[in-house]
């Protein structure tokens, strides 16, 4: 996958740190859980090995638009093809107290507008700039990364499988009306990812 570039991305945050999501529908850039924290996706600066989240259709031709809902923070990147049409909404929560648990949430929700779509889903965090090794275990309601002093949670109803870089994918079909919602989190190292419920989804 070659590099996009920075006018390609849309930002969503939290007023703590942000996430760069690319018109392709993968995050590409977000340091947790401040503005200079180490990096948890960096493909921005390393394609192959810095780490990313990305939702994207399993298409040819696509036509590909960001845009803002009216004034908030939730980015959409929609996917225009010629038998279908579907969007990502994208959010991190802005308010909570610091100590929420919902306060560091990357929320991603797939919608079909039109037809049916098939995506590609791939998360496959890289902690510290792609230097921390971590292991990573499917759960009932998605999938956990584990480093060293670290543990983030996906959580989702889209049953996952790993993969051979430590990440977890599956590829996805969405029909019409159809919803399938991702979300991810710093959790402790003995949690596990919420209910689907969580994900919004």
């Amino acid at each position: 996958m070659s590099y996009q570039p920075i006018e390609n991305y849309g930002m969503i945050g939290n007023m703590r740190t942000v996430a760069l999501v690319g018109i392709n529908g993968s995050i590409d850039w977000y340091c947790h859980p401040h503005f200079d924290s180490p990096s948890i996706f960096g493909a921005l600066l390393d394609d192959n090995c810095g780490g990313r989240f990305r939702i994207s259709p399993v298409a040819e031709r696509v036509k590909y638009k960001q845009f803002y809902w009216p004034s908030t923070n939730i980015l959409i990147t929609r996917f225009l093809m010629t038998d279908g049409i579907a969007e990502i909404e994208d959010f991190m929560p802005v308010g909570p107290a610091l100590d929420s648990p919902w306060y560091h949430y990357i929320y991603r929700r797939v919608r079909c507008v039109r037809g049916a779509m098939r995506f590609s889903v791939l998360c496959c965090p890289a902690f510290d700039y792609g230097r921390k090794p971590h292991q990573v275990a499917i759960e009932p309601n998605g999938a956990i990364f584990r480093a060293d002093d670290s543990s983030f949670a996906l959580s989702t109803e889209v049953p996952l499988r790993v993969d051979e870089k430590g990440g977890v994918g599956r590829r996805v079909s969405v029909a019409r009306g159809g919803i399938a919602g991702f979300s991810l989190q710093e959790r402790g190292r003995g949690a596990v990812p919420l209910p689907a419920a969580g994900a919004g989804g």
